[in-house]
């Protein structure tokens, strides 16, 4: 499994109901987006990671990890930003630039902190099965479901190979390396289609009908929860009218 997902099954949120966590981090989010970078996107990027390495317990290092590939996209897309082209093949640092690359950025990555709130404390098993009760299609969540379930399988898949191909000094050149990727791959898409004719097999032997029944378990949304979220929300809001009617 990813850190990620180890640490939102085994975190200190994890008996917590999918809404309240989904009201704090969406709420979190919605304020980023909507409100200035400053102090608004700041104050809900901050709050959410002060959240998700505080009272949540995510480790750190497992939300640095997860984060560090966004990161990276986030910083060469903000680089375009910093120039202009105001002529045909001449190029040139836009003044304005440096500014709204700090903007795009702050917002940026106070919204992947919201969104990491709610992926490190809430299982995707906890989510898709409640997500019939909001009208969603069953055959919608089945198939995330199982497309969840098959990633893992494919790593593991694609683990292996390359382990055996290590083992037989498959990646000792250039040379060899491109043939066992290709090998690789070939090899992962072969087991990916038994895996996924065999799954087929299996749920039509079962009596599928349409929907898999999956047994959720019943948790209580708390009230004091809820109103927290909703204060801490309400502030950040407020802080940030405050601030911009200051300035």
């Amino acid at each position: 499994m990813f850190a990620l997902d180890v640490a939102a099954h085994t975190g200190r949120w994890r008996s917590r109901h999918p809404a309240e966590k989904a009201l704090l981090a969406l709420g979190l989010l919605v304020c980023a987006v909507s409100l200035p970078p400053w102090p608004g996107a700041a104050l809900s990027g901050a709050v959410a990671a002060v959240l998700l390495v505080g009272p949540a317990r995510v480790s750190p290092a497992v939300v640095l990890r997860a984060a560090r590939v966004p990161l990276l996209f986030v910083a060469t897309s903000t680089v375009p930003l910093l120039v202009t082209m105001p002529a045909p093949a001449r190029l040139s640092v836009d003044p304005a630039g440096p500014a709204l690359a700090a903007q795009t950025a702050g917002r940026s990555v106070a919204a992947l902190a919201c969104l990491l709130l709610f992926s490190a404390t809430t299982p995707l098993s906890d989510v898709l099965p409640r997500l019939h009760r909001l009208g969603i299609p069953p055959a919608v969540t089945e198939v995330a479901a199982l497309t969840y379930r098959m990633l893992f399988l494919l790593m593991d898949s694609a683990r292996a190979v390359r382990e055996a191909q290590a083992a037989r000094l498959g990646f000792r050149t250039w040379h060899t390396a491109y043939r066992s990727l290709a090998g690789q791959a070939g090899a992962v898409f072969v087991r990916a289609f038994h895996r996924a004719r065999r799954l087929e097999e299996g749920v039509a032997l079962r009596g599928y009908t349409g929907s898999l029944a999956v047994q959720v378990e019943a948790l209580r949304v708390s009230p004091s929860f809820v109103a927290s979220t909703v204060g801490l929300l309400v502030t950040i809001v407020a802080a940030t009218v405050l601030v911009r009617a200051a300035s």
